[in-house]
């Protein structure tokens, strides 16, 4: 097999146990180091922070995907008038959240919101190129009650055009938007996918987009299927997806043959509901699965359905490794790619599409398909 296929998390890492109860900057640093080398460790191509700084106890089932978006943000407040709350209460899409993230009182801007620091806090901790996320514009809007802008589309693209032009001075190597909303409500897939391509309009690196149908707290939230969102896909200014498979199983694969072209597809292999540690041969069967349907040529990336943050992270560290020792055996790599003590950890092959300032992608020496950091 000749195509390339990276491996990457989705964005969420267990929280150590021990940072709620000591939430310092240096215990953060501590903790982020520690997820930042395990996924190093396991080989990944693509890491991330683990969303660690995101993590607030007063939402753990988000694991602060919303409320560390929206929270700052000039013109929501998070005072609420009972008015308000009773309103939020009779919405029937958000029965899983007992009220709202906030109320748009005025016009939108970045407030405290500085995703430009949360990004260079880390950037210089990792040794393999990384991934920043942010969640999509339509969902953070889908959890605000609207007091100024009168409708949904001028809300969502309020909410792109401020994380836009934060994530313009982002230079990691992969800037991924989380969508997990839309699914439930495929009739408004081209606004959600107006807001997204909003927030990746500045973006230099490689575009991803996330779509599952929901991870709260380990639970399923939205129903639906993926042949009702192709409208949503095709109208993507992205460079790849990251789908949820693993859970879903692979009936819906053939779906994503009439997805354009340019659009590379990220596949789900290892279950992040299930504490059950996938076998490298389970891992590398959902590999050549896609492959089989897709062709090698569209499947380039393989990761988790979702974030890891419910899960032990004994679990989570054993999932990723797993996750690239089958991706090794689809490209008949075996197990011999390893880190040499003498050198920067190797990453997997080819190029990427889009590059940043920040990092190159190159074949290297050693296994003879992997890529380092410069």
């Amino acid at each position: 097999m000749t195509a390339s296929i990276r491996t990457t998390v989705v964005g969420s890492y267990p929280v150590p146990d021990w940072l709620p109860a000591y939430p310092t900057a240096g215990h953060l640093h501590d903790a982020t180091m520690l997820v930042l080398k395990a996924q190093e460790l396991a080989g990944l191509d693509v890491i991330s922070d683990g969303e660690l700084g995101r993590f607030d106890v007063n939402h753990p089932e988000t694991n602060g995907m919303i409320d560390h978006f929206v929270g700052p943000l000039e013109g929501v407040s998070t005072e609420l008038t009972g008015e308000e709350l009773s309103r939020f209460r009779s919405l029937p899409d958000f029965r899983f959240r007992s009220k709202p993230a906030g109320v748009v009182r005025g016009p939108l801007g970045p407030g405290r919101l500085d995703l430009i620091d949360e990004y260079r806090q880390v950037r210089d901790l990792a040794a393999a190129p990384l991934k920043f996320t942010v969640t999509s514009p339509y969902m953070l809007a889908r959890t605000l009650l609207d007091g100024h802008y009168g409708g949904l589309e001028p809300l969502v693209m309020a909410l792109g055009e401020v994380l836009s032009l934060q994530l313009a001075e982002i230079d990691a190597a992969v800037i991924q938007v989380d969508e997990a909303n839309v699914p439930g409500r495929p009739e408004d897939a081209l606004l959600a996918a107006a807001g997204i391509n909003r927030v990746l309009a500045g973006v230099s690196s490689e575009r991803a987009v996330h779509l599952c149908f929901g991870n709260y707290g380990g639970q399923t939230v939205q129903q639906g299927a993926y042949r009702a969102l192709l409208p949503f896909f095709n109208a993507l200014e992205c460079d790849h997806l990251v789908l949820e498979f693993a859970r879903r199983g692979d009936a819906e694969l053939e779906v994503f043959r009439e997805v354009k072209p340019e659009i590379a597809l990220g596949i789900g292999v290892i279950d992040i509901k299930d504490n059950e540690v996938e076998s490298v041969d389970v891992v590398a069967g959902r590999i050549e699965r896609a492959i089989e349907v897709l062709g090698e040529e569209r499947v380039r990336w393989v990761h988790p359905d979702c974030g890891f943050w419910m899960l032990p992270r004994s679990v989570a560290d054993a999932k990723i490794a797993a996750l690239v020792a089958g991706r090794d055996k689809v490209l008949e790599t075996g197990s011999n790619c390893r880190f040499l003590p003498q050198e920067k950890p190797r990453r997997c092959p080819t190029s990427i599409s889009r590059t940043s300032s920040r990092w190159r992608w190159f074949p290297a020496v050693g296994c003879g398909h992997h890529t380092a950091r410069t």
